[in-house]
């Protein structure tokens, strides 16, 4: 990638992103916003300086929580996206309970799962999971029937194997529909964390983010409430930007969805 290409990547944001906190400073500065109300970004950056250890532990809990449902969502839609193209009639019978698992409210069931499931982290990750893993499913089936027709001809006219027309036709195929399924499950596995930990309400060495907002929340500590959601946010995009680079490696060299912008 071009310097011209990072700055037209990465100079729009960042100034709409500079405008933005610099507008919320002012505003705070000029109306005399009490902290405990609205905190100024530089109060944020205060307390998250100030809170930094505790944070930052906290983060990483809630990392590793989504990190695990994230891959757990991977191999699991994945394989079970496998299944469905192997017989219209599976897909048939199992789908509607993959939706029934998309459509119902986390907030809903998540107080189920973590009386069943007698680990706590084991309960949320299952519940981060659940919220992730239906756009792998759905996104790697339609990928992996959205096979060229005149490929298909010429795989069936050269004897291809099974296995070498999933290997070599229907995985590149579906590969695209798989990466734009990890962007928005990685999202969702972080949302499903924290939402979560929010039922959960669990405290002491396995608290992540959720409960830092939930205490900063009850003792009036807005600033450091505003930390942890930056660090949230912060981990959004970064999980956002680490799926983005991996479909540039893997798809940039071969496939028109990547590489080619709008000027």
């Amino acid at each position: 990638m071009t310097l011209k290409d990072r700055a037209y990547l990465f100079l729009p944001p960042s100034i709409v992103g500079v405008f933005v906190l610099v507008s919320w400073e002012v505003a705070c500065r000029v109306l005399k916003i009490p902290s405990y109300l609205f905190p100024a970004p530089s109060v944020i950056a205060h307390a998250l300086q100030t809170d930094a250890p505790s944070l930052l532990y906290s983060l990483w809990m809630t990392v590793r929580v989504t990190l695990i449902a994230l891959a757990l969502a991977v191999v699991i839609g994945a394989l079970v996206a496998f299944v469905f193209v192997q017989s219209p009639i599976i897909e048939r019978s199992l789908f509607p309970y993959a939706i029934i698992l998309q459509v119902t409210p986390i907030v809903a069931v998540a107080p189920l799962i973590i009386i069943l499931v007698k680990n706590t982290q084991g309960a949320l990750v299952i519940c981060a999971t659940l919220i992730a893993i239906f756009p792998i499913i759905s996104n790697t089936t339609i990928g992996l029937r959205s096979v060229d027709a005149g490929h298909c001809n010429l795989f069936a006219v050269n004897q291809a194997s099974r296995l070498q027309n999933l290997l070599y036709l229907r995985i590149p195929t579906a590969l695209p529909f798989f990466f734009a399924g990890l962007r928005v499950a990685s999202g969702l596995a972080l949302i499903g964390a924290v939402v979560a930990e929010f039922v959960a309400g669990t405290g002491g060495r396995s608290a992540g983010l959720a409960f830092e907002i939930l205490q900063s929340g009850i003792q009036m500590e807005i600033p450091r409430m505003f930390a942890a959601l930056f660090l949230i946010s912060a981990t959004g995009v970064a999980l956002f930007l680490v799926v983005s680079a991996m479909t540039n490696w893997m798809l940039g060299a071969w496939h028109d969805s990547v590489g080619r912008r709008e000027t």
